[in-house]
């Protein structure tokens, strides 16, 4: 079975993208290609980096984490990031945390 990510993005303008996929390294390939998402066509947010990755059993689930995850103001996306073992300061290089979510954790994506 194909798992379903929800994943944050730190774009070179230092803002933070939440989105949804199935497979994290095409979808940072189309981010950095200016063919992903709306908001990370511009090129004054690219290249963007995955900072943060967790890996669910289903669409839903990572859906709902990511909806969960924009609806945050900044400092909660950072203090949850950090929680998450996500170092700061962002700017720094560090390789992308990839967190499995077990099958049964629909509380904790609404507690994002």
């Amino acid at each position: 079975m194909k798992k379903s990510y929800f994943y944050v993005l730190y774009c070179k303008d230092g803002t933070l993208y939440g989105g949804y996929t199935t497979d994290i390294k095409r979808r940072l390939k189309e981010h950095n290609d200016g063919i992903g998402a709306k908001y990370t066509r511009p090129a004054r947010r690219r290249p963007a980096r995955m900072l943060y990755a967790e890996a669910h059993a289903s669409r839903s689930l990572a859906t709902k984490a990511e909806a969960a995850f924009k609806k945050m103001t900044r400092p909660v996306k950072e203090r949850y990031l950090k929680d998450n073992g996500v170092k700061f300061p962002l700017h720094k290089q560090h390789a992308c945390i990839v967190k499995e979510m077990e099958s049964n954790q629909d509380a904790d994506s609404e507690k994002l």
